[in-house]
């Protein structure tokens, strides 16, 4: 029987363990796998790697589904302004289905017995992974070390210092997770709820002081390039997180309900993901109809929480998914933003679908296709119901 261990592999402190523990303590043949949806450089992804070998794996491979991430996921995001709590674009939580639906057909493709990963008893993250292991990989066992042995990250290092991996406490102060739609950070001041992250915890330090004002392009909802050249969706995102994080925008403190139950914090860093979404939504103001933004308001909140809530394989988001990708044929256009030292403005759009047009009417200002007579007979017939109600309660 097969000895093949597949494990979900970071680099971080968590993954270090569970090569070691796996092949020391289980003796099995632990094949390391990375799933780089977005976030990581060549050189980065080298150094994962050579960790990797240096810990002792059978083998490492880094699958790259950045592309697919976008247009599974990411997409559905932008089109739908998905934050959860009005704050957070699901930077991690939108990741983590398409990294284990990957190791899952990893697994099955090696023919292994077992799926590992490194999630505690206490995230978000055990449920997600778990999840789509069980539905696509459901001959394999899966290995959960941090979870099942109720670690805290002192005894992970101690445990690594004795295989004779050098681990500190400075090093892994700080839990990051970087992809495409943004990077979270976890580390004691998150544990609690009236503390701020550092300074010096955010992955990009302010380096911009000035101001500028830039354009996001739209095609049907998509962002497609900055300042009117055209990049692509994936290039417009890693471009603005990189011009975002320079003015150190981007950053926010979010506090949720897990899926398992208890409340849950967390900073991030998301400076592409926030721009898109407001410049997006902006756009969505200017281009579709009242009941149109009404109805997708509804539907995205529930597509954020669904994905949220590690259901992303239930039919149901494929049926919102329809939805949300009819309703973007009119989002079409430009949108003006300024950046400043962690903050940013939406100044305008420009779009030949702006349904905001002087042809009808200027708000506030004149009516062009309905007379003062005109208006006076349509509230009489809308103030009708509002008479039936006070006539009878008045009886009262």
């Amino acid at each position: 029987m097969s000895n093949k261990v597949i494990l979900a592999f970071s680099g971080g402190l968590d993954t270090s363990y569970c090569v070691k523990y796996l092949a020391n303590d289980r003796n099995l043949e632990v094949h390391a796998v990375l799933v780089n949806t977005g976030g990581f450089s060549s050189s980065e992804l080298k150094e994962v790697e050579e960790k990797a070998i240096s810990l002792g794996v059978s083998s490492f491979i880094a699958l790259s589904k950045v592309e697919e991430y976008y247009h599974k996921v990411i997409k559905y995001l932008i089109f739908g302004n998905v934050l959860k709590n009005n704050t957070y674009p699901l930077s991690v939580s939108a990741e983590r289905t398409v990294q284990a639906v990957a190791i899952a057909e990893y697994a099955n493709k090696l023919g292994a017995r077992y799926i590992a990963h490194g999630s505690t008893g206490a995230g978000n993250d055990q449920v997600r992974f778990d999840l789509v292991f069980q539905t696509l990989a459901p001959n394999c066992d899966i290995l959960t070390p941090i979870r099942d042995l109720q670690l805290s990250r002192e005894q992970e290092i101690d445990y690594l210092n004795s295989c004779g991996v050098e681990a500190s406490w400075e090093k892994s102060k700080y839990s990051i997770n970087k992809g495409l739609w943004g990077t979270s950070v976890g580390g004691v001041e998150t544990l609690t709820s009236n503390t701020p992250l550092p300074e010096e915890a955010w992955p990009s330090q302010l380096e911009e002081n000035g101001s500028e004002q830039i354009s996001i392009e739209f095609e049907k909802g998509e962002p497609i390039g900055i300042n009117g050249k055209i990049l692509g969706a994936v290039k417009t995102i890693e471009a603005l997180n990189a011009l975002g994080g320079s003015y150190a925008i981007g950053r926010d403190i979010h506090i949720g309900d897990t899926i398992i139950g208890i409340k849950g914090r967390v900073g991030f860093e998301a400076p592409g993901a926030l721009m898109i979404i407001k410049a997006h939504h902006s756009l969505e103001k200017h281009t579709l109809s009242k009941w149109q933004l009404n109805y997708k308001e509804q539907l995205s909140s529930w597509y954020g929480m669904l994905l949220h809530e590690a259901q992303y394989l239930d039919p149901a988001m494929r049926n919102i998914e329809a939805f949300l990708t009819d309703s973007q044929q009119q989002v079409t256009g430009s949108v003006k933003l300024s950046l400043a030292p962690y903050r940013f403005t939406i100044d305008g759009i420009d779009s030949s679908n702006d349904l905001m047009t002087n042809d009808f009417g200027a708000y506030g200002e004149m009516n062009k296709a309905w007379s003062g007579d005109d208006v006076k007979g349509f509230t009489k017939v809308m103030a009708t119901q509002h008479q039936i109600f006070n006539h009878i309660t008045s009886k009262k």
